[in-house]
């Protein structure tokens, strides 16, 4: 039995003219498609521009409190909150074996005592 191609005509994702060629193709030019993807980029962009810079600044602070090249410090979590550090902003959440859970800001880590100390680690990539 020979398959039957659908008749049905299919219109660009971005300007609605017909798309011809492959089935699986859903703009009419590269145009269009460009066109679509920069506007993506766009809107993804804006919603997501508030919640870059506060994890920018975050990593910012961990990074000027660490130096260069210390690999772990342990600090007063008052040192964190007077230089305006957001801890309702991170871009990960990790739990160790014992229970322990970690606060990841891009390639930094920190962990909150219950005693008021904060222990900030450079991870490795």
């Amino acid at each position: 039995m020979i398959a039957q191609k659908s008749s049905r005509i299919r219109s660009c994702k971005w300007c609605k003219d017909p798309v011809l060629g492959r089935a699986d193709k859903i703009f009419c030019s590269v145009d269009c498609k460009s066109s679509y993807h920069q506007k993506l980029k766009k809107v993804t962009e804006k919603a997501t521009a508030a919640t870059d810079k506060i994890l920018h600044r975050n990593r910012s602070i961990l990074l000027e409190l660490m130096g260069k090249n210390a690999k772990q410090k342990t600090l007063p979590l008052l040192r964190l909150e007077q230089m305006k550090f957001n801890f309702n902003y991170c871009t990960g959440i990790y739990e160790n074996a014992k229970g322990k859970r970690y606060y990841n800001v891009y390639d930094f880590a920190y962990m909150k005592f219950s005693d008021g100390r904060v222990l900030i680690i450079r991870r490795n990539h």
